[in-house]
């Protein structure tokens, strides 16, 4: 990566913590669109003196490569956290609430191996609801690809997201889960008329099937 597009993913980072921010979180989500599976959100915090430059954008890298990098990016984190909504529950609260409450309990087991919650958040795109008192947090448009922090947390997002649809291919055969990761593709809608609505599918994502 060039040497002032690295400089360039830790602005918003540098910024707050010359702000006296001295530990500043991001936070994104993957898997709010798909007909199937769980919603799963990201939170990474770095040091800044030792960030992990390779991350960015999970939709710009392909699965290999994403692959390749989820271990290094847990590794150089100060900490991280996975949270992770199912189906069932998207369809109870809808899937901007589920997509939240998975943040928060990304933000909430990062925040245990902190040993408390990150004073600045920085998330991609939304405003997460009923954080912690005191905490700020600054949504940031494409965040994925202009905040490392968000990159990084895309990244650790998508590859859970997609080792649970990959581990589902094998409980529900057919529907090519491992493929698609539970997307809107031909494939999955012909899959779900021949086959049915699985128990892992969003129902009020395919109200038009019923």
């Amino acid at each position: 990566m060039p040497k002032g597009e690295e400089v360039d993913l830790l602005r918003f980072e540098k910024m707050l913590q010359a702000q006296g921010f001295g530990i500043v979180a991001g936070v994104d989500e993957a898997g709010r669109g798909p007909l199937a599976g769980p919603v799963v959100a990201a939170c990474a915090v770095f040091d800044m003196k030792n960030p992990f430059p390779e991350a960015n954008d999970s939709k710009k890298l392909s699965e290999k490569q994403r692959e390749k990098l989820f271990d290094g990016i847990k590794d150089a984190s100060i900490a991280y956290g996975i949270g992770i909504v199912g189906n069932e529950r998207i369809d109870e609260i809808n899937i901007l609430r589920a997509t939240y409450e998975a943040m928060r309990a990304a933000i909430m087991e990062a925040a245990e191996k902190l040993g408390g919650v990150p004073k600045h958040i920085l998330v991609d795109h939304v405003h997460i609801p009923d954080l912690p008192r005191g905490v700020e947090q600054i949504s940031i448009t494409h965040g994925d690809a202009l905040s490392l922090s968000i990159g990084a947390a895309s990244i650790l997002a998508k590859v859970t997201r997609d080792r649970l649809m990959v581990e589902m291919d094998s409980v529900y055969p057919g529907y090519g889960f491992a493929k698609h990761k539970g997307y809107g593709t031909a494939v999955h809608y012909a899959a779900i008329r021949e086959l049915g609505v699985s128990p892992i599918h969003r129902k009020t994502f395919l109200k038009t099937l019923h």
